[in-house]
This record gives C-alpha cells, structure tokens and sequence, in this order.
C-alpha cells in the first residue's frame, strides 16, 4: 500500500533504529477518568516528555544523520517556530556540526532560549510579512549550510512517523489514531506506520480553525494556500501543507477536524488538572478535538499523540487563563 509513497514503512523502521539511544521512548498514557468522559479507551502517546520537550527530534536527528560526513562537518540549518528549532540545533550538537535557525520574532522566548542553549545561532524574521523558507534557503546557501526543513523532507517524516509506531507496539490495534497537523510530517508518518500495521485504522488529523490549511487542501484536492494563522497554537501556525506530506495525507489521512482556541485551552486545562502533564497548545489540540466530540464514528480504542509540552509557566498561565 506504501510501497509508491516517497516514503515508506521500512524508512519508518530504519529511523527507529538510528533513533535508539537519541531519542526517548515516550510513555503511553491511560487515565479512567478521561475514558469514562468520552465513552472509549484512550492511549496518549506523550511526546511532552520527549528530549527538547516534542517529538520533533525523531525527525530532525533522522534526517542530520544521514547526512554525508563533509557536508554534516559544514553545518545546518532549519526553520521554525520552536520544536523543530530546538530539535535541529540538539542534533547538531549530538553530531558535532553547528546550527543556524532562522525563528520568528514572536515566537515563545522559551523556545528561543532553548534553541540557543543548545548551541544554535538564532536568526529572525517577521512570520507575517516574510517568507521563512526563501530566507532559510538563502541563508544555507550563503553559508554552505544544509537546510534540515520541519516537516517537508522524506527522512524528517519517516522519523516522525517512530512516535506512531512505538505507540502502536504498545496498544496493539486501535480504532482510530488522532495527532496534530501543521507542516504534516507527524501525520504522514504517523499514518504510513499505522496504515501499514492495520490498514483499517482511522486515521485523523487536528487543526486550531484559523488554521485549517490541511483541511482546506483535503477538501479541494490540492495544496491551498491561506494567511498566516493567528492562533495560540504556534507549532500548527502554518498558511499551506508541505509537498511531500500532501502527497502522503491525501491517500493515507481518513479526515481533519477543527479545535478553536477556547478548546486547546480547555484541554491543556484538563491535560494538566486531571493527567497531571503539561502540554503547550499545538501539543494539545488532539485531545481537545476529542474532548471536544470532533469524532463521529464513536471509536472503542482511541489512540492520541501529544506532541509536545514546550511552555514556560507564565505562558501556560495566561493562556490557560485565557
């Protein structure tokens, strides 16, 4: 079934071998009181606990390292909002290169911080009125730098796509998977992984409405592009899904549902009260879905990936508090 796609389950496979020992395996969550809320058992993959607080290292290290000795020695590069900023720049320092990411100038001072604790060099950039990845390209090429992207590369999806895979060695079969979409490289190797292991999975994607470019594109059977979202949800700030995770979203993703603001809210709420875990807003618009009621087919077994938990306290404090 994936044997066409750009990429494919053994590549999923090859990455979770290179991730062994970089990588954490993340712990799977249960909780009664959330499967009596919503009437099924519910696994949550808790990428929070991930290294640099994400899943976007999966991605970011699988791609780095597969990179020729010289051209790894020269350096890399990435754009982002955070996650994958802090990812690239702890892969580079794991493979004894250097980092240059461009982040923009509102992006969470915690993930600005923590991307050049790592040892990256942050450069920034104006999201609304300047194109990230003209600019990131531009600055790879002045410097000779290899441009590491977030999500719209086939070695950055199939180490995404590890999350699902751990998940799935865990749970066993599930009704339905549910994660975050921004980019679409959690998705697409999320749901290359779990097509594969069980073909009739479910497979759904979650979008905050003034993001809804993934959705929009399903719909019209083509990339569609929309203004930069103006959401709480940084990480899934994204105006057009990438190329390649189209090309596997399209045949593989079964839906995308829509979480408005006040619903991440109330999820990192309940995340937090009731599961007692932290999750930053794109990290937890999955579970806001299904809180939410966005599912229609009343699944039994219900797995969820929360993405990540990369959030400082005043922040989550006044987000929360709304």
């Amino acid at each position: 079934m994936t044997a066409a796609l750009p990429v494919t389950f053994d590549d999923i496979r090859a990455a979770a071998a290179r991730l062994a020992g970089i990588a954490h395996r993340t712990p799977v969550l249960t909780s009664r009181t959330l499967n009596a809320r919503v009437g099924a058992e519910v696994f949550i993959k808790c990428e929070n606990f991930q290294r640099v607080g994400a899943f976007k290292i999966r991605g970011a290290y699988n791609a780095a390292a597969q990179l020729p000795a010289e051209q790894l020695a020269k350096g890399i590069a990435a754009y982002s909002s955070g996650n994958h900023a802090q990812a690239t720049a702890l892969a580079a320092r794991e493979l004894g290169t250097n980092a240059v990411i461009l982040m923009p100038e509102d992006a969470p001072q915690s993930k600005r911080e923590a991307t050049a604790g790592y040892g990256a060099e942050v450069v920034t950039y104006d999201r609304y009125t300047q194109d990230r990845a003209a600019l990131a390209e531009a600055l790879a090429a002045e410097r000779g730098l290899t441009l590491i992207p977030p999500y719209d590369h086939p070695h950055v999806i199939a180490g995404q796509g590890t999350a699902a895979l751990e998940l799935l060695e865990e749970t066993g079969e599930l009704d339905t998977l549910m994660a975050p979409v921004g980019g679409g490289g959690l998705i697409a190797g999320s749901a290359i992984a779990a097509k594969t292991l069980h073909p009739g999975m479910n497979i759904v994607g979650v979008e905050p409405a003034d993001g809804d470019d993934t959705k929009r594109s399903l719909e019209a059977g083509e990339r569609v592009t929309i203004p930069v979202p103006r959401t709480i949800a940084d990480g899934q700030a994204i105006s057009t899904p990438g190329d390649i995770t189209f090309a596997i979203n399209r045949r593989l993703v079964d839906g995308v549902v829509l979480v408005d603001d006040d619903e991440i809210r109330d999820a990192m709420r309940y995340a937090f009260e009731r599961l007692k875990i932290v999750l930053e807003p794109s990290g937890a618009t999955a579970l806001a879905a299904l809180l939410a009621g966005r599912l229609d087919d009343r699944p039994r077994r219900i797995g969820i990936i929360a993405s990540g938990g990369n959030i400082n306290t005043r922040r989550f404090a006044d987000i929360i508090n709304g």
